[in-house]
Parts: structure tokens; C-alpha cells; sequence
């Protein structure tokens, strides 16, 4: 069975809010073995979604409905990465890839 721990970073305002908080920046969570999206994982450690722009999985970067794996290396990515990251990071593509559906 694999390890149903996934070791998640949190960059910009989600990295000061969680030092505000009193929190590591940095937090291994053990999620249900069948995974979870980006959106349940923010809320499991009380991230506001309102300040996640996307969110890095395993070095790629995926719109927030992206299913997170046991395992899987995780990042979120705050709002207000300046524009021309946007692009080189794939938070332009991955933002107009949530807007379909």
C-alpha cells in the first residue's frame, strides 16, 4: 500500500499566512488512499481558496480540481503571481482550463 502522505509548500500569501498562524510552510498530509482534488486539500489545512490561484503537482502546475495522489509533491500558487510568471509557470493555461467545463 502506498504512503498516504502527501508533502505540501506554500508560496507568497499562503506561506505568510501560515507563519501567522503559527504553522510550518511546509505540511505532510495524510489523505484517504483514493485521493482527494487540490480544493479539499486547501480546505483540510484551512487555506482560503479565494487566495489559490492553482496549484503545482508533482512540477506541473493544474487548476485546483486537479485529483491529488498519495505521494504526490504539492504547491499552492497564490493569486497575483505577476503576468509574465503567469505564463512561464502555466498558471495562464491552467486558469483558462478551469474556466471550461
Amino acid at each position: 500500500m502506498p504512503d498516504p502522505t502527501v508533502t505540501v509548500r506554500m508560496f507568497g500569501a499562503l506561506h505568510t499566512l501560515r507563519k501567522e498562524r503559527g504553522l510550518s510552510t511546509v505540511a505532510d498530509v495524510v489523505i484517504p488512499v483514493e485521493g482527494l482534488t487540490a480544493t479539499d486539500l486547501a480546505e483540510l489545512l484551512d487555506l482560503p481558496l479565494d487566495l489559490i490561484e492553482g496549484v503545482f503537482c508533482n512540477r506541473t502546475v493544474y487548476p485546483m480540481r486537479h485529483h491529488i495522489a498519495p505521494g504526490d509533491r504539492v504547491a499552492f500558487v497564490p493569486k497575483g503571481t505577476p503576468g509574465p510568471h503567469r505564463f512561464f509557470l502555466g498558471l495562464y493555461a491552467a486558469g483558462k482550463e478551469e474556466g471550461e467545463g
